[in-house]
């Protein structure tokens, strides 16, 4: 079996886009008396996952991993405790990640071919904007690199999910392992940008939000961050 190498690597400014109905806490910006927030808040409690994992009710996920009193702790935590029913990459089902890309470039290519790939499942036939807050982060660690074995068979770049089957069940083993995450380069960055993913979330604790961004999907085209992405207004941001 081939040697894995780990990186240490010191990468500042890497960016995670979220969209930007999902970076301010909606009950926080109601303006609503304090019993009245809290009571929804537990509420909110019932069904948010996050929550539930703070709680100690998530299986995927200890509580004594996840992060409080730091900026962004909850846009963090969310990150490890939502997840889709087959998960992403390098991440399965029961447990999220930290996804980044080195430039906000490859970070848009990512959540580009997403967001075309939902518009084409719905048929649709107009472009559609999507608006996306831009997170940085900055990583310094040892990260594990793929073996060239590795790039071949976790890289592919469709079908999804049935490509991330090899990617899962690596990353699942390096998890146990101790791993701090993997770098990788993007399968949808057509300048070859790399990507990071994070698997522990002390080391995204650096976290800030920078700019907001709206991004125009055409389906059926290639995306084009110069031509189709633009930055919002700070108060366009929300």
């Amino acid at each position: 079996m081939p040697t894995r190498a780990r990186i240490l690597i010191d990468r500042r400014d890497t960016h995670r886009l979220i969209p930007t109905k999902y970076a301010p806490s909606v009950l926080e910006n109601l303006g609503l008396r304090p019993e009245v927030a809290h009571n929804l808040s537990e509420i909110d409690a019932l069904t948010n996952q996050r929550i539930i994992a703070e709680r100690g009710g998530d299986t995927g996920i200890n509580p004594y991993e996840l992060i409080f009193g730091v900026r962004e702790a909850k846009i963090i935590d969310a990150a490890f405790s939502h997840r889709s029913d087959y998960g992403g990459r390098f991440n399965g089902s029961q447990r999220g990640a930290w996804y980044a890309g080195f430039t906000l470039e490859t970070s848009a290519h990512e959540v580009a071919y997403q967001k075309a790939r939902f518009l084409r499942n719905l048929r649709a036939e107009e472009p559609q904007r999507f608006d996306y807050q831009d997170f940085e982060t900055d990583f310094r660690g040892e990260f594990d690199a793929l073996t060239e074995e590795e790039r071949r068979s976790c890289l592919q770049p469709e079908p999804i999910p049935q490509c991330y089957t090899p990617s899962q069940a690596l990353a699942s083993i390096l998890l146990e392992q101790g791993s701090l995450g993997l770098l990788y380069p993007s399968t949808r960055d057509p300048e070859n940008g790399m990507c990071l993913v994070c698997f522990r979330p002390a080391l995204v604790a650096s976290t800030r939000r920078t700019l907001a961004y709206r991004m125009t999907i055409y389906p059926g085209h290639r995306f084009d961050p110069a031509r189709d992405m633009e930055q919002l207004p700070a108060n366009k941001s929300h």
